[in-house]
């Protein structure tokens, strides 16, 4: 399967109070839950491949969580990546 990566996201793990606010406002739905808890017990997001860095999750966190940041070209993964970029 292809996969279109253009941004990516740094997570504050240990400032997550795992309200999941973000993993619901996540159009590409990249972002899902850890297994483990941060230093104070709390789930946090994790990110997938094919953020679009559109800042949804950043705008939805009330405990300032996340930094976003756009790449200037795609990372493209998958199957068809080969024939996209030889």
């Amino acid at each position: 399967m292809r996969q279109v990566t253009r941004g990516t996201l740094v997570i504050d793990a240990d400032r997550c109070k795992g309200c999941e606010l973000c993993i619901v406002a996540c159009p590409p739905r990249v972002l899902t839950m850890s297994k483990t808890g941060n230093a104070t017990g709390y789930l946090y997001p994790e990110l997938a491949p094919g953020c679009t860095g559109c800042t949804a999750c950043q705008q939805v966190c009330p405990d300032f969580v996340f930094e976003v940041y756009k790449y200037h070209e795609p990372i493209v993964s998958g199957s068809d990546a080969e024939r996209m970029h030889p």
